[in-house]
């Protein structure tokens, strides 16, 4: 037990070196690209905020990396003293030797995606709206609650606020929807109810709609009309709407089910948010897989020259893992392959490969 605290230990310290190696080298990183973007718009205190805002989403995107040169930084290091040596001849397998970062491992996986990804959603949603108030743009154009679809439009004369009970994949076919014009000042001047609206080029098709003004002029029932087609300008384009979905990664993972819910029953395809929803839940079981790749190469004793070879192989093995864990995530986007095939099958497959080297290599 005493010997599965200090593994445990010495994993853990590990970790929180690579970690905060990686923290201090991206936070510099991205600090001199915002002073090359905004250097001469805004002041240093603010750039400073932005890229901590964004470091988060930046070391989460890397967590397998830091787990395998932990990995290897450990493990060479107890090699080059011979504890490894003393831990075999204490009667210790190599497998055994494992546990304790193992178990070390999957918490830090469950902590990451329990913990440190609501924060990583939050803090990305910030840093984009304080990155539109440095570039004087405006906020994300489409939202999805439970009351529906909603979407804005507007320029300096007037804005609109559009709610929909459904749409088709792409957001530019309405149903049951509803069109709200408000003033610069905040007051609404019109509305407008319609059976369906279709985004053409620079405006809205409307059919079997109903317009209200609001201007406060008369009774508003009184001067409402009908149209059997209506055409109301817009300026938002068909990639604008799409891009306002942003990434499944700004939506907290205790979030994400019940947005997806909310994306089918708006009509939109989830696919892409169901792929990423298994895949961090399988975030603990690839961070094993890195964890179990790095050690297979390392936990040996090290002779000569084979150490630079050893060490590259394990990072180059673990690259390639990771690129077979992104081609799986493409191939399950596009609806090639399940959900669950896509998340779970690369860690899993590398899980089973490295206990395998392991097995052969230390205990065979």
């Amino acid at each position: 037990m005493i010997l599965h605290r200090y593994f445990a230990r010495r994993f853990a310290w590990s970790f929180a070196a690579t970690f905060g190696a990686f923290f201090l080298l991206m936070l510099l990183i991205d600090l001199v690209e915002q002073l090359r973007r905004f250097g001469g718009e805004a002041p240093f205190a603010d750039l400073l905020r932005l890229s901590l805002l964004g470091l988060p989403d930046g070391l989460y995107s890397i967590l397998p990396l830091i787990m395998v040169l932990a990995t290897i930084a450990m493990f060479l290091g107890m090699a080059r003293s011979s504890e490894m040596v003393v831990t075999r001849a204490a009667g210790r397998s190599a497998l055994r030797a494992l546990v304790a970062p193992i178990v070390v491992a999957l918490t830090i996986g469950i902590l990451a995606v329990a913990i440190l990804n609501p924060i990583v959603a939050a803090t990305s949603k910030e840093a984009e709206t304080r990155e539109a108030e440095l570039r004087s743009g405006g906020p994300s154009v489409l939202s999805i609650s439970a009351s529906g679809l909603w979407l804005r439009q507007g320029d300096d004369s007037s804005q609109t606020v559009i709610r929909a009970a459904r749409t088709n994949l792409d957001g530019t076919q309405l149903q049951n929807v509803t069109f709200i014009t408000f003033t610069p000042e905040g007051g609404p001047t019109r509305r407008i109810e319609a059976a369906t609206a279709q985004l053409t080029t620079g405006a809205w098709d409307l059919t079997d709609a109903k317009a209200w003004p609001l201007d406060g002029a008369g009774v508003a029932e009184a001067l409402a009309t009908e149209h059997d087609t209506l055409r109301i300008p817009s300026t938002l384009t068909a990639d604008e709407i799409r891009d306002s979905f942003g990434t499944p990664s700004s939506i907290p993972i205790w979030e994400l089910p019940a947005f997806i819910d909310r994306l089918e029953v708006a009509g939109f395809s989830a696919t892409r948010h169901q792929v990423w929803l298994q895949m961090e839940l399988a975030l603990p079981a690839f961070l094993l897989a890195m964890l179990l790749i790095g050690a297979g190469f390392t936990m040996r004793h090290q002779r000569g020259g084979r150490t630079g070879v050893m060490v590259l192989t394990a990072i180059l093995l673990c690259f390639g893992l990771f690129f077979i864990r992104n081609f799986a995530q493409i191939l399950g986007e596009n609806g090639q392959i399940p959900a669950m095939l896509a998340a779970w099958a690369p860690p899993l497959a590398g899980i089973g490969a490295s206990l395998g080297l392991l097995l052969h290599l230390e205990d065979g």
